[in-house]
């Protein structure tokens, strides 16, 4: 049990602080995704979530401060699904494609098709081209992050042999995107892809991924990586 001198000097906040302000950043994200940043008012995300307008500036800020922290709140909590399921990554395959086409269908099922990161890509469609400064966070908390993680286990797998590489990290945004590209305007949209539709995108996605960078040189010839460091 804490002595009360280690209470006051606890900087944590108190847990209905906490709770509030998770209140607050989760109720932004909704009225941000369906009004944008310029149709979104402080005094639209104080009634949805049930505060004072003073509640939400005591506890975060102006809008701007409330756009900022809300992305940067979905980033990480979408980042920690997607990390969880890069573990799973078929780094020694014994079959490239159905391995590799597991792992993109976890990783669309999971982290790509959920509601808190189709809330964020809505987000980042609708508001990042005219507001690039509010998405800072993003950029490097988010993207930043993923195709670097992606980048290194793809440059395993080449070599390992599995794979021809000669820029790992071009090919991981492009895996990246194939795997989404289909399920896309579905998440835009506030829907999510039926299991069918998932299966279809990743699939394909894979097939045409490994038709560009599968291994195609002779056992024991250099990858594209070994002749990039020759």
């Amino acid at each position: 049990m804490a002595t009360w001198a280690e209470s006051t000097l606890d900087p944590s906040p108190p847990r209905g602080q906490i709770a509030k302000r998770a209140n607050i950043l989760e109720t932004a994200a909704r009225v941000f995704a369906r009004e944008g940043f310029a149709g979104t008012t402080i005094d639209m995300i104080a009634a949805e979530a049930g505060v004072s307008r003073q509640t939400v500036y005591n506890q975060i800020g102006d809008k701007e401060k409330v756009f900022a922290a809300v992305v940067e709140d979905t980033t990480e909590k979408a980042n920690a699904g997607l990390f969880a399921t890069l573990a799973t990554f078929p780094d020694d395959p014994k079959d490239l494609e159905a391995e590799l086409t597991a792992f993109a269908r976890r990783l669309a099922t999971t982290c790509l098709c959920d509601r808190r990161s189709s809330a964020l890509l809505k987000l980042v469609e609708s508001e990042g081209q005219r507001y690039p400064e509010l998405f800072q966070a993003w950029r490097e908390r988010g993207p930043g992050r993923v195709w670097a993680a992606v980048s290194a286990r793809l440059t395993r797998l080449a070599h390992g042999g599995h794979l021809d590489l000669d820029d790992p990290d071009l090919a991981a945004r492009q895996f990246m995107s194939l795997v989404v590209m289909d399920l896309r305007p579905a998440t835009l949209l506030g829907q999510r892809p039926s299991e069918a539709e998932i299966d279809h995108a990743t699939r394909s996605a894979v097939r045409t991924f490994l038709r560009a960078y599968g291994r195609t040189r002779p056992a024991g010839g250099p990858s594209g990586l070994d002749r990039v460091k020759q």
